[in-house]
């Protein structure tokens, strides 16, 4: 894998009907340092500061995931094709999205993984990461699967992975800091999330420009510029 850093983002980024979304400020921030311009909205973990009216034409979901498969690492980029929703519905990300985003990760030296993302409605860990996997997942995050708009995508990085749990304390995290038998786990988080986001960021920045400039692109801005 030859990317050691963050992207640094396009000067001019033509793709106002793509709307990049980010739940935690960690990750809204990767995005916003990596995407010079670019519509980009921190929803919140769950999308709980999401509003109706907020989602445009395309969605880009851009962050951090669990690794619920054995074998993809700490700091794999997932691609997904299809997202498993939190009611079990299947839907099938945008195909021109997920090739353009496929080819900036590539294009970076990051050879993603193409598996099923499954969105949980809390912190996946232990022996609950199996019954997603077994439903074909690679990973999972708490966002993807809740938005509805006409053509949607994602580029997660894998966090925490079956190898490498996270301890029951993370489902509330304020706790962690007063328990000193967290605090490596913790140290380890405060090295690694911001190392995953800034990969997240560094494929969608680089997908959106190969976006902006693609031929035949499936929005108002392709026609526009067709004549």
């Amino acid at each position: 894998m030859r990317w050691r850093g963050p992207w640094r983002g396009f000067g001019r980024m033509d793709t106002p009907e793509v709307t990049v979304i980010a739940a935690t400020r960690l990750e809204a921030w990767a995005v916003r340092r990596a995407l010079r311009q670019g519509r980009i909205i921190e929803a919140g973990v769950g999308l709980r500061h999401l509003r109706a009216n907020d989602l445009g034409e395309a969605v880009v979901s851009c962050g951090l995931a669990g690794g619920v498969r054995p074998g993809l690492p700490t700091g794999s980029v997932v691609i997904p094709k299809r997202v498993l929703r939190t009611d079990g519905e299947w839907v099938t990300c945008d195909p021109f999205l997920v090739d353009v985003l496929v080819g900036a990760a590539r294009e970076l030296g990051l050879e993603p993984e193409l598996g099923a993302i499954g969105t949980a409605v809390a912190i996946v860990r232990g022996t609950a990461r199996e019954s997603w996997a077994e439903r074909g997942c690679a990973a999972v995050d708490m966002e993807t699967g809740l938005l509805t708009a006409p053509r949607i995508a994602a580029v997660r990085v894998i966090l925490d992975t079956p190898e490498r749990d996270l301890s029951e304390v993370w489902r509330r995290p304020a706790l962690a800091f007063v328990r000193p038998e967290s605090w490596r786990e913790a140290l380890w988080l405060l090295r690694e999330a911001p190392r995953c986001a800034g990969r997240a960021a560094a494929v969608v920045a680089a997908g959106l420009g190969s976006y902006a400039r693609a031929p035949g692109r499936p929005d108002g801005a392709a026609a526009a510029e067709g004549g």
